[in-house]
């Protein structure tokens, strides 16, 4: 049980932890979870929880989701840490869970950041899942198919928590100003859209609304009658600077580059550049950004624009010798040109149709006509026999074939009419054409 300290009070805490709901009927956000009739809120009113995890932003009701199970359940609720426990207590809340077990009562083990654990640390929970032992309950900002083990993943329901809305976050600033456990005993007069502003902010995260709402409070302007204004500039000036939320190692990183790279599929430049600079600004490596640029630019432009593949690798050129902020403008023109490019995928589609004859037939040996000979040897056995330069020939092509034989006829390369490409198909139909014709003797 946790001690009451001297100085310890309700108005000391923070203003998100004194208005943290206790029941579902003060519980915002998550509808689609808790909603009326909703599988997760069944659950709970029902004390039939099981092993679960709950993923979602900062912010979102993770751990108030947790606390209300708390005050629900008849089950024994323990709280654990990631940061500050190791496999040592894990152990020990273990054996008291076996303990519980043996009297019929059921233990229910929360986690909050579950995905700061390690693999020992997660396996040491698996065995006590398994026999049903304790009921386990994570909360992470991290994809768990990325940080949960998967046996371990395999035994918990996965619940996905949204950002809140931007309306959801105004209500809950509404009730902070109007409850008694939040700024209802004071007198606070919030200006113009000023609540807005703060809810924009927020970008759905509960706990950054209300702790920027009484920043904003205890900034804003005293009256001579004690009452305290708040107003969209006091709410401006704390607002200043927004730390986008951004795991370059996580599945937020994977998810803004596929962002990027499908609005510049898409002839979207302006999309294109927003998500670039959402991943600049939040500290992305601008080589990376860079190199994946460049790869587009021959997978989904290729030869239907080939400056394409210039200006992306002149970008990453400038962000290797000059780095951020400068090199965004560089990126920027990059992202912007291919964005605008005309599109052809034919060049991705080539090497795939290729990689799987060359995996099938690993073991194909090279015709001998195309062979090398540097040696007396390999000249001795044919290598380079039957070879055909194109070069001594007036069209500067001949008829020789240069596939294995059972794969003659084969088309990986399919050029479109896109841009640029249409001329190279255009070339390409000369060429079969001409040796097509070669062969037949005309």
């Amino acid at each position: 049980m946790m001690q009451t300290g001297l100085f310890d009070s309700a108005a000391s805490q923070p203003l998100a932890a004194r208005l943290r709901p206790a029941t579902l009927d003060d519980y915002v956000g998550q509808t689609h979870l808790v909603g009326p009739g909703k599988v997760l809120r069944r659950l709970i009113e029902s004390d039939q929880v099981s092993s679960m995890i709950f993923w979602g932003p900062p912010g979102v009701g993770k751990t108030t989701l947790a606390r209300i199970i708390a005050h629900q359940t008849r089950a024994e609720f323990i709280d654990f840490s990631a940061v500050t426990s190791g496999i040592r207590e894990i152990r020990a809340v273990m054996q008291q869970a076996d303990e519980n077990r043996r009297f019929g009562v059921r233990t229910i083990v929360f986690v909050d950041e579950i995905h700061r654990f390690n693999k020992a640390q997660q396996d040491a929970f698996l065995p006590f899942v398994e026999k049903g032992s304790i009921i386990l309950i994570g909360a992470t900002t991290e994809n768990p198919s990325f940080e949960v083990n998967g046996a371990l993943l395999s035994r918990c329901k996965v619940f996905v928590l949204k950002a809140l809305t931007q309306q959801e976050i105004e209500g809950l600033l509404e009730r902070a100003l109007k409850s008694e456990q939040g700024l209802g005993g004071q007198r606070i007069r919030v200006g113009g859209d000023a609540l807005g502003m703060i809810a924009a902010f927020a970008n759905g995260d509960a706990r950054m609304a209300l702790s920027t709402l009484e920043m904003a409070v205890l900034n804003g302007e005293m009256d001579a009658d004690g009452a305290v204004t708040v107003t969209e500039e006091t709410v401006s000036q704390i607002t200043s600077k927004k730390t986008l939320l951004y795991d370059k190692s996580g599945e937020e990183h994977y998810n803004l580059i596929s962002a990027l790279h499908k609005s510049m599929r898409n002839s979207d430049p302006d999309a294109a550049v927003y998500w670039l600079s959402r991943m600049l600004e939040a500290g992305e490596d601008p080589l990376y950004v860079a190199r994946r640029v460049v790869r587009f630019a021959s997978e989904d432009v290729g030869l239907a624009d080939p400056r394409a593949l210039e200006q992306a690798a002149a970008a990453y050129q400038a962000c290797h010798w000059i780095g951020m902020p400068e090199c965004s403008v560089h990126l920027t023109q990059a992202v912007v040109y291919c964005s605008l490019a005309p599109k052809s995928n034919a060049l991705d589609v080539a090497y795939a149709l290729a990689k799987q004859d060359a995996l099938k037939e690993l073991d194909e040996p090279v015709p001998l006509h195309i062979r090398n000979a540097p040696t007396r040897l390999m000249k001795e056995l044919r290598y380079g026999e039957g070879y055909q330069y194109a070069h001594d020939t007036q069209e500067k092509l001949t008829d020789m074939r240069c596939l294995p034989d059972h794969l003659e006829g084969r088309s990986y390369y399919r050029p479109t009419d896109q841009g640029v490409e249409a001329r190279f198909a255009a070339r390409l139909r000369e060429i079969q054409e001409w040796k097509a014709n070669k062969r037949k003797g005309k």
